[in-house]
């Protein structure tokens, strides 16, 4: 795993394109990840300017401001979904976290769920339903209560933070999320729903270097993980290192670097998991831009590691340098 000795570039002479903002229903919380990441950037000695990539004015900036690296801190569309990836490998910009796959993979649930199938990785039972495969909520409904009972989870595919979940217990609170979400374009996934506990687990690198963080195990205030929990103050509590029995916790680890190296993520990344009442581990989800506000789970994370805030964003500059196909300078484009 990386850590600070494995830094070679130097903050001093670095240049950071911190990007936030976007045009996501997360916005608002990227541009709280950037305040948390900007002040540990700084703190490591980088020269950093925040760029939002709403902004042509900005975007243009991107290109001609002579940046050495773009710190992501952008989440949902446009910002965690391969598009953003895309847009700084075409200029030859080094940028954190995952590539370009990677990201539009994660982004979508359904997708994701595939390949935590494909290599072994529990995942809930799940249907998946795009707007024009349902013409009568009230009969979808009742067919998901057929496969994967009453009480389930309905997710919009390709949204984050929460955004988009219902935890529903009747076929016509069923009927009424899906018209909600599909109404508005989404794809759906509906999965079985298993009560226990909620764990997350960042691993950082990729391939055979990838490494877990200490499991984190999060306490919501809510029946789950909700957008409130998330970022409420005192909307969920944190305990990390998770009370877990070593093999519990060597399990989830070890799921969540099976899932960074399935789905090809790089950086780091986050797995989260659900932990049955007999102790079977289910993957929900993988994130490939992590929060970085006060409140996330990545920084609390390294932190239990013994990695400082400005230590992780050090770590993460380096990854960023160390992607191989950024990894020559002199392949960069000149715009």
């Amino acid at each position: 795993m990386y850590d600070i000795c494995d830094i070679k570039h130097d903050p001093s002479a670095t240049k950071v394109a911190l990007l936030a903002g976007g045009i996501s229903g997360e916005r608002e919380i990227s541009l709280k990840s950037a305040a948390g990441a900007r002040e540990a950037l700084a703190q490591g000695g980088y020269e950093v300017q925040q760029l939002d990539p709403k902004s042509r004015d900005d975007l243009k900036e991107l290109i001609d401001g002579g940046y050495d690296v773009a710190f992501l801190c952008l989440h949902g569309a446009l910002g965690e979904d391969g598009r953003i990836q895309g847009f700084l490998e075409t200029i030859g910009l080094p940028y954190t976290c995952s590539g370009v796959w990677s990201s539009a993979t994660c982004i979508d649930k359904s997708k994701a769920k595939t390949f935590y199938e494909k290599h072994g990785i529990p995942t809930p039972e799940a249907i998946v339903l795009a707007p024009e495969e349902v013409d009568d909520y009230a009969r979808a409904a009742t067919k998901i209560t057929e496969t994967l009972g009453s009480k389930v989870a309905v997710k919009a595919s390709t949204e984050g933070s929460s955004i988009g979940v219902y935890i529903v217990d009747t076929p016509e609170q069923i009927a009424t999320a899906l018209e909600t979400e599909l109404a508005q374009g989404n794809a759906v996934v509906v999965e079985r729903y298993v009560k226990g506990r909620e764990f997350t687990c960042v691993v950082l690198g990729s391939g055979a270097a990838a490494q877990a963080l200490p499991v984190i195990e999060i306490i919501p205030r809510n029946e789950s993980y909700d957008f409130e929990s998330k970022y409420a103050a005192g909307g969920c509590v944190h305990v990390c290192p998770a009370e877990l029995t070593d093999e519990q916790a060597a399990t989830i680890q070890r799921y969540a670097v099976m899932a960074q190296n399935a789905l090809e993520c790089d950086g780091a990344a986050r797995t989260d998991f659900l932990m049955d009442e007999d102790g079977g581990v289910w993957a929900l989800e993988t994130n490939t831009v992590p929060g970085m506000t006060a409140t996330s789970l990545l920084p609390d994370a390294a932190a239990a590691a013994g990695i400082s805030f400005p230590e992780l964003c050090t770590i993460m500059v380096q990854m960023a340098f160390d992607r191989p196909s950024l990894r020559d300078a002199s392949a960069r484009a000149s715009f």
